[in-house]
């Protein structure tokens, strides 16, 4: 049965955890997913959330830390001393789980938990991934997998998985080595267990498998193992060493994070950000693309103010100065957006730029001909004025084009100078078009009405 999170519910949590649990309320919430568990901290305060904790599992406890957001975690983890958080959960982590964890905490901290922790393999693999940047395969990898040598007999083999398996909660691959730790293969479980008594791994195992170095990139990590259907990727060192693992939990994280970050920077926020953040926080992530969008406003007044006359003589014109802007910026913002997304899947490039200008510039034409003629149609029966009607339909026509050809090559040149495409996207297309779109505009109006008048 789903698990419901209700007001009724928190609010008997709270009164027990300000008395004593009962002993059927401790099993319920032992019993939940630690996803809900998660979800119920989100509703307590930091005091409640430390005594919820403290009545958890270890095991259990362990699987929410990881569940829970960011800003969360930080609150329960200043509640508890340097011992209960090395003895309490991190015991119990894999190492790359337990790394994201240590990584949160300040250096002081950091090394009190580390001096705490019983398992010193534990705490040494802790140290070595601490050393590698987030967003790098090292800093994904977990230590905990299962290996073999080459030259092992089967028996060799079964016996040494079995110690090796004891730290090890899902077995995806088991990876095979030469002499000198260097990765060589994997090896089929189905294979092992049909296998006769006397073979030995390397007449069983396969040589072809796919790894990354330790300092990969993760978007490209992420790349790999969804192009390839990947659960599970090994890291090698510059000497081909096996080093860890990466598991596709990791990677959907990592994903997730990149979609977020990719939303907000064509939302126009410079940084990420929550909505749990303070209020200084979100101005300094929004106010820096706000000044952009300020910016190109006064440059589009300015060049209303170039054409004041014009607005004099034909004051219809002003009726469609919204609508020009409104569709340069949509067609730009639609444009960048797929190439964003192609770049993103690495199914675009630099090299097929022309190709891929030319499609963008026919169907920026289709669409641009289809409007056109809507507005034209509308123009000529409810206005009566040619040289308006022509005016903006033309202009339509351009500007849409221009729109789609600078939404598909600004994103391409960002992500060939290795800029986030993403910038592309939002107020700075729309804000540039807006400029363009009223240029084209005016001096469309300008031609059509001294030719049509």
């Amino acid at each position: 049965m789903q698990f419901e999170l209700t007001k009724e519910y928190i609010s008997e949590l709270k009164d027990c955890l300000q008395g004593d649990l009962t002993a059927d309320l401790l099993h319920e919430v032992n019993q939940l997913h630690p996803a809900d568990i998660a979800d119920i901290s989100d509703e307590l305060t930091p005091e409640e959330v430390v005594l919820l904790y403290k009545c958890l599992d270890d095991e259990v406890a362990t699987d929410v830390l990881i569940e829970l957001e960011e800003d969360v975690r930080e609150k329960l983890l200043r509640n508890l001393s340097p011992k209960e958080i090395a003895e309490s959960f991190i015991d119990n982590m894999d190492s790359d789980d337990a790394a994201d964890i240590m990584a949160e905490l300040s250096d002081e901290k950091k090394d009190e938990v580390i001096s705490a922790i019983t398992d010193s393999d534990l705490a040494s693999d802790i140290v070595d991934l601490l050393h590698y940047p987030e967003d790098s395969a090292g800093g994904l990898m977990a230590k905990e997998l299962i290996k073999v040598r080459i030259n092992w007999t089967l028996i060799q083999c079964l016996r040494e998985m079995r110690k090796q398996a004891e730290d090890i909660e899902d077995v995806y691959t088991i990876y095979v080595i030469d002499n000198q730790s260097k990765l060589v293969g994997t090896l089929s479980l189905k294979k092992l267990l049909l296998a006769p008594t006397g073979a030995t791994v390397k007449d069983l195992y396969f040589d072809e498998v796919r790894s990354v170095k330790a300092y990969e990139k993760s978007d490209e990590i992420a790349s790999i193992m969804e192009k390839y259907d990947l659960v599970v990727l090994p890291v090698v060192d510059e000497l081909n060493r096996l080093i860890g693992r990466i598991t596709i939990d990791d990677v959907v994280d990592v994903i997730k994070e990149e979609a977020e970050k990719d939303y907000q920077m064509a939302s126009g926020l410079s940084e990420s950000v929550d909505s749990t953040d303070s209020v200084r926080v979100l101005t300094r992530a929004r106010l820096p693309w706000l000044l952009v969008g300020l910016l190109g406003g006064i440059f589009g007044a300015l060049v209303i103010n170039q054409y004041e006359d014009t607005l004099q003589i034909y004051p219809e014109m002003a009726l469609f100065i919204p609508l020009i802007a409104a569709m340069g910026g949509n067609v730009g913002v639609q444009s960048s957006a797929i190439i964003v997304q192609g770049l993103a899947n690495n199914s675009l490039g630099f090299d097929n730029l022309f190709q891929r200008l030319g499609k963008e510039l026919l169907v920026a034409l289709v669409n641009g001909l289809v409007c056109s003629v809507l507005i034209l149609g509308y123009t000529l029966l409810y206005k009566d004025n040619n040289a308006l009607a022509a005016t903006v339909s033309v202009a339509l026509v351009l500007v849409i084009a221009f729109a789609g050809l600078f939404g598909t090559f600004v994103p391409l040149m960002l992500d060939k100078y290795k800029i986030d495409p993403a910038l592309a996207t939002g107020p700075f297309i729309t804000t540039m078009n807006d400029i363009v779109g009223l240029f084209i505009y005016f001096g469309i109006g300008h031609f059509m009405y001294i030719w049509l008048s």
